[in-house]
């Protein structure tokens, strides 16, 4: 019977008719069940897609250090040299100043080793020629002054003479100005006298040759003084030709003792010089005889020897062996697509897989998500990295019900990660992702609003 009416009609056939193969024909206990359980299936879906789903941006990257000082650094020698002698082996912990090998010297220029000795005595030889420099500056300072004290001295002394020159040349003048009267006055007694006599007057001539006489030594005298007033010009104007010669022949011995001075400084300059180059030298030989010794930085590992053994070279700045920092400050650079920077700022929430760590991952239930760690977004690179994309350095996550890093992680070891944005419906994110939209954010992060 197919049951098509309300009113159902198989009991009293049954009670009427015994009819066996009606009671085979009825609906499959398990269809029911099936058809509930699709049911609750189709329902419980549904329900899930209005679930919250987290937005997030992936990423692949590996394990870092969030300060350079903390990564894995080259040492390197700063002098050439050849291997002599190696202290270290490969996974040893060295501490900041431990000596990892030791070299020798290459360049023959170092090879004698008296060679600081001979430099300081170099170093003392220089420093006494300065010295007699500086004595002979002295020397001619203070004959520089010597000679313009005696300059003017001697002109003092050849301005007396001068000054008395004047007062020779104007006595003897005087002197011959009365002389001459004298002789005038003796020439008019000789003429009176001499009328006297041819006239018969009372002049005699023994007082007539008196006379004559008379004129004769006032006419020798007055030559005598014209003599001597000619001389006392002659020294007058020697005098003054003295005084004049003076400052030149003082201006040259000075210029010549001031040459002598500027020569001498020279000198002095020269050797400050040589004696400055001498020490800074002795200090280079001693400097680069503490590089004979190649030391750690800092405390850590050495993790492998870039140069092999005894009696190998190696130039200036040449990497010996790489060091890993034994307690560095843990931090994951990841890499995100361009398109996804713009929708990250510094303090987002990350979680992390890590390589040799089993997890079970929903990317946009973080809460549900097992053997994952936490982190925070610390830094966003400014520029891509040729591919592009953008280096994000990720630090541990601190805070209550946050696992911490395993302590086993290596520097390298890969790490997948999802940055975590805003919630929406399951049904969104599925849309989205069928389209291939980017995500969504409720607002324009803080970061790119400050840069405004």
């Amino acid at each position: 019977m197919l049951n098509i009416s309300k009113q159902s009609v198989s009991e009293a056939v049954h009670e009427k008719y015994e009819l066996h193969s009606l009671k085979t024909l009825h609906t499959p206990r398990s269809a029911v069940i099936l058809k509930r359980w699709l049911i609750a299936i189709g329902v419980v879906l549904v329900a899930i897609l209005f679930l919250p789903w987290q937005q997030n941006v992936n990423g692949k990257g590996d394990i870092s250090a969030l300060t350079p000082k903390d990564r894995p650094q080259n040492i390197q020698n700063i002098i050439s040299g050849r291997i002599e002698k190696w202290l270290v082996r490969e996974g040893d912990l060295v501490q900041a100043g431990d000596t990892l090998l030791v070299i020798s010297e290459m360049k023959d220029d170092y090879f004698d080793p008296n060679y600081p000795k001979r430099l300081q005595e170099q170093l003392v030889a220089k420093g006494d020629a300065i010295k007699s420099y500086q004595l002979k500056i002295q020397s001619l300072d203070n004959q520089i002054v010597a000679l313009q004290e005696n300059n003017q001295f001697s002109l003092q002394k050849a301005r007396n003479k001068v000054r008395q020159g004047y007062a020779k040349v104007t006595s003897d003048s005087t002197d011959a100005l009365a002389e001459r009267v004298q002789v005038n006055i003796a020439q008019t007694r000789y003429d009176r006298g001499e009328d006297q006599y041819k006239n018969g007057g009372l002049v005699s001539l023994s007082e007539l040759e008196s006379r004559k006489l008379k004129l004769q030594e006032v006419q020798a005298k007055l030559i005598s003084i014209q003599n001597k007033l000619a001389i006392s010009r002659q020294e007058l104007i020697n005098a003054k030709i003295e005084l004049n010669s003076i400052n030149a022949e003082y201006a040259e011995k000075i210029a010549k003792a001031q040459s002598d001075r500027s020569s001498a400084l020279s000198s002095l300059a020269t050797g400050e010089y040589e004696l400055s180059q001498l020490q800074n030298k002795i200090t280079n030989v001693d400097i680069r005889r503490g590089q004979y010794y190649v030391k750690a930085p800092q405390e850590g590992y050495i993790v492998k020897a870039l140069k092999a053994g005894i009696g190998e070279t190696i130039k200036e700045g040449e990497s010996i062996c790489t060091l890993q920092p034994s307690a560095p400050e843990m931090a994951v650079e990841m890499y995100v697509k361009a398109m996804d920077v713009p929708l990250i700022e510094p303090g987002r929430e990350v979680r992390m897989q890590f390589e040799g760590w089993p997890s079970l991952v929903f990317s946009g239930w973080p809460s549900a998500t097992v053997g994952t760690f936490g982190g925070i977004v610390k830094v966003i690179d400014r520029i891509d990295n040729n591919k592009g994309e953008y280096r994000l350095l990720i630090v541990p996550k601190l805070g209550k019900g946050e696992q911490t890093w395993p302590k086993q992680l290596r520097m390298g070891s890969g790490v997948v990660g999802w940055v975590m944005l805003d919630d929406v419906p399951v049904w969104y994110e599925i849309w989205r992702q069928l389209n291939a939209f980017p995500p969504t954010l409720k607002e324009e992060p803080k970061a790119a609003l400050k840069q405004k």
